[in-house]
């Protein structure tokens, strides 16, 4: 039997992948920059969005959040094209922090910050104060929203400066239903999206 012979630099000659085979690269949907906003939304087929079957995951990449009052960062899904944010999830975090002067450290896991079967809105960072340099930034990973057999799961971690204090959140879990997710919001629990951008990406 004749062995096929494969050089080391073989796959560098490929210039098309067939389309099945996924590459992780990130197509920029929409970027949304917020203004004294009550919320922004990613709606499919509003405005440019795609959230659908196109990509078989998303990520929401937040860049710079500042709040206008002492919040925390929420988001939630919705199945009718975001007449309502109202999709029941189960999630889990825990965030870790140090603060400036280097006296002080701390890892938490507080299960009120969890949801259990919950159609609350799940925050992503926790009691996000005002001062002039202080913002978050972070995403979220969202896989295959648009199933119509399989829960929706996603990871997020979000990274702010809080009075002195670096604390990075990391939240997972899943939106439990079986139907497309078509539509996420995100917004302070409190208060207004003062400024920031958040953009939206495919993932191939």
């Amino acid at each position: 039997m004749a062995l096929i012979s494969v050089s080391n630099n073989a796959l560098s000659n490929i210039s098309v992948l067939p389309a099945s085979i996924p590459t992780g690269a990130l197509t920029l949907i929409k970027s949304i920059t917020a203004s004294s906003s009550a919320s922004i939304e990613f709606i499919n087929g509003t405005s440019g969005v795609v959230l659908d079957g196109t990509y078989s995951s998303y990520v929401f990449s937040f860049i710079n959040i500042h709040t206008s009052t002492t919040a925390s960062f929420t988001f939630n899904g919705s199945v009718d094209s975001g007449s309502n944010y109202n999709t029941t999830k189960t999630t889990t975090h825990f965030t870790p922090g140090h603060n400036e002067a280097d006296n002080s450290t701390y890892l938490d896991y507080d299960t009120g910050k969890d949801l259990a079967q919950s159609t609350a809105f799940q925050p992503l960072g926790y009691g996000i104060t005002t001062g002039n340099d202080e913002s978050l930034s972070g995403y979220l990973h969202l896989f295959n929203p648009s199933s119509t057999t399989y829960v929706k799961h996603f990871i997020a971690s979000v990274q702010y400066y809080d009075s002195s204090y670096s604390q990075n959140s990391f939240v997972a879990g899943y939106l439990n239903t079986t139907s497309a997710v078509n539509a996420v919001q995100f917004k302070f629990s409190s208060g207004n999206i003062d400024d920031g951008t958040i953009k939206l990406y495919g993932v191939k």
